[in-house]
């Protein structure tokens, strides 16, 4: 039997589960002097754009407001504009860079249904193809991304420089 290896998923599978004030990474992730590290690709006033660190699939990207709110309600009038405004461009950004056929975003809102961080609401960006899902996911629990992170960033990001250079 063949093994296919996801080295990266042990570090979740790892992770400690913190108490206290580095239980959000959402609140650490903009606190980064380096976008690319963290892969943040957005920081807009309200709100910014980062690639999920354990994606589903390739280019799955995570809208987050800066501040810590439960709930689509918690948000101010400010904040909800400019979420809706970066998962608009987060899905134009994987259109051309990604060319996938189809997208799933949304919010899971609370740990029942799968929030992983449930006190800080976020938004996902999950660009799907034809046939995408496989074997691998139904039996082994395990997703196969072809491309690493760090290079899905570099070509978002090359993506977004572009867009924002043709608004000016």
């Amino acid at each position: 039997m063949d093994h296919l290896h996801s080295y990266w998923r042990i570090d979740y599978v790892k992770a400690p589960k913190k108490e206290g004030e580095f239980a959000n990474p959402f609140i650490e992730i903009p606190k980064s002097k380096e976008d690319r590290k963290v892969h943040l690709l957005l920081r807009g006033e309200y709100t910014f754009i980062v690639l999920n660190k354990f994606p589903y699939s390739p280019g799955h990207l995570l809208v987050v407001p800066y501040r810590e709110v439960p709930t689509l309600d918690k948000l101010s009038i400010q904040e909800s504009s400019e979420l809706m405004e970066n998962l608009i461009l987060g899905q134009k950004l994987l259109e051309e860079t990604v060319q996938p056929h189809g997208f799933n975003i949304g919010f899971n809102i609370g740990s029942a249904a799968g929030a992983g961080i449930p006190k800080h609401l976020h938004a996902h960006i999950v660009p799907r193809w034809d046939g995408d899902t496989n074997f691998m996911p139904v039996l082994g629990s395990t997703r196969v991304l072809p491309e690493s992170m760090d290079r899905m960033w570099e070509k978002l990001r090359e993506t977004l420089l572009r867009l924002q250079s043709e608004k000016t």
